[in-house]
């Protein structure tokens, strides 16, 4: 009786222990991972915000958003744009409307039973001051290369605490695979999850990885010419206005992205205009050989000027450089300045001196800041030899904008001493309220009305490739030649 009494009990605690490890099993399935979590620019910027995140499992899209610790999600708009799998995750986008100008409101997103992290964000208060942060060409693909450049956005956010957004100039990976987002959204989460962005698609971004871009970051998509390879989008914030282009757009830009900007530019009011983009039009780095890049400097800069643009920050060549207010490619007293504001990630290029005064002339330089061999160069008006090895690192802008005032500011993080320095500065003022609308009405583009621009856009590129670079670059082959065998550079 007892050895019988023992089996039944054996059974009975083998059954429960079985049960056991099939409830912990249930629940670790169920276990649904939280990442890659940002808060976007998304419409206006007094009331909405994007919000993007990643799970390992099908779920809910859910957000708590509080108001000075109270829970106002009930008061508010809140629209689901995407809710489905992609490359082996779930990506989730909400849009958030309704909210308060001028307010600071902390967030978690998630399923109902799992939560992020609390994040923040601060809505524009409509006054006529705004600061922010500017990066680019994180590129990076390890991890370790990742952190070093989390450490270049911790010292902005040290520079500049009270930072309205930061806008990212793009290349926020090297080949945009789910590892190295991972890596990227691991070591940044500290910054996306503390303020908004504003992020340009680049080329590591885009071509080649369709709709990554518009699927790691919930943008305003209603005028985006396309969003195959990155999305342009606008927005106000204080008394400026930002476009933000996508200089994927047929290796450069279409027809149809050139409307829209210039449609865009002049339906505001705004006292300063700022264009984002990746792809810089003046530039002496690694890219500005390539036609696609000074395509951008002999045609997109005919609407940056129609449309009197301030400031144009990019990207995409590795390097700082300023360059004088420009107008019709000739240095102008109130013209655009063009700021490649310089990489924030370990990848670093040194000027191709065959470039100079062939693709880009040197008397447009006005600030300069090279990185090479171990040492930083410093642009003197003459050359580019002057060496600092306080130069070499990562590099931020900081711009601050009240009223009729714009000061940008060029920071370098030492890779060594893990310092920051200033190395350039720019000062730009205005009369304030002169700004005239001239545009009105819709500005969207359909499909249809977009296929009808790609073959004279990509004609267009076809002819200044043949008709003006090509023939400039086989007459100056030898100099090229002879600059590649001196620096070893090409």
């Amino acid at each position: 009786m007892k050895k019988t009494m023992k089996k039944v009990l054996c059974v009975v605690m083998c059954l429960a222990l079985l049960l056991a490890t099939g409830i912990v099993s249930a629940f670790a399935e169920s276990d649904n991972v939280i990442s890659r979590v940002s808060c976007t620019i998304n419409g206006d910027t007094k009331t909405q915000r994007g919000f993007c995140w990643y799970t390992t499992e099908e779920s809910e899209s859910q957000i708590k958003i509080s108001l000075n610790g109270e829970d106002v999600t009930d008061a508010l708009t809140v629209y689901e744009k995407m809710n489905e799998e992609w490359e082996g995750n779930y990506v989730h986008q909400l849009t958030v409307s309704g909210l308060t100008a001028g307010s600071e409101y902390t967030y978690q997103v998630g399923d109902g039973e799992n939560w992020s992290k609390e994040g923040k964000f601060t809505t524009d208060d409509g006054d006529q001051k705004v600061n922010f942060i500017s990066i680019g060409d994180v590129q990076a693909s390890s991890f370790e290369n990742f952190e070093r450049a989390s450490y270049v956005l911790d010292a902005a956010f040290e520079t500049v605490p009270n930072a309205d957004f930061v806008a990212n100039m793009g290349d926020f990976t090297n080949d945009s695979t789910n590892e190295e987002w991972d890596n990227y959204f691991a070591n940044f989460e500290r910054h996306n999850m503390a303020t908004s962005l504003a992020p340009t698609a680049g080329n590591h971004d885009g071509l080649g990885v369709w709709h990554w871009f518009e699927n790691i970051f919930n943008l305003d998509e209603s005028e985006a010419v396309q969003t195959l390879n990155g999305v342009n989008y606008s927005f106000d914030y204080g008394n400026a206005h930002f476009a933000v282009l996508n200089t994927n757009d047929l290796l450069c830009v279409t027809l149809a992205q050139m409307q829209w900007l210039k449609n865009d530019m002049n339906k505001s009011a705004a006292d300063w205009k700022i264009v984002f983009m990746h792809k810089s039009p003046y530039t002496l780095g690694k890219d500005g050989k390539w036609p696609d890049a000074l395509y951008l400097s002999d045609v997109l800069v005919k609407i940056i000027d129609e449309c009197d643009v301030d400031l144009v920050m990019s990207g995409h060549d590795h390097m700082y450089l300023r360059t004088k207010p420009l107008a019709d490619n000739k240095v102008t007293d109130g013209g655009a300045t063009y700021v490649l504001g310089g990489t924030a990630g370990t990848k670093r290029y040194e000027v191709r001196e065959f470039s100079a005064d062939l693709y880009m002339k040197t008397k447009f330089i006005d600030a300069m800041t090279i990185q090479k061999g171990g040492y930083g160069n410093q642009w003197n008006g003459k050359d580019w030899n002057d060496t600092d090895e306080s130069n070499v690192g990562g590099v931020f802008d900081a711009i601050s904008i009240d009223g009729g005032n714009l000061t940008l500011k060029a920071y370098v993080l030492s890779e060594d001493t893990m310092t920051t320095k200033l190395i350039d500065t720019l000062t730009l003022t205005k009369e304030t309220g002169k700004a005239k609308p001239s545009f009105s009405g819709d500005n969207s583009t359909s499909v249809f009305d977009y296929a009808l621009t790609v073959i004279p856009s990509f004609l267009n590129l076809a002819k200044y490739t043949f008709i003006n670079w090509l023939p400039k670059t086989l007459i100056f082959l030898p100099k090229i030649i002879y600059y590649v065998i001196k620096t070893d550079t090409f």
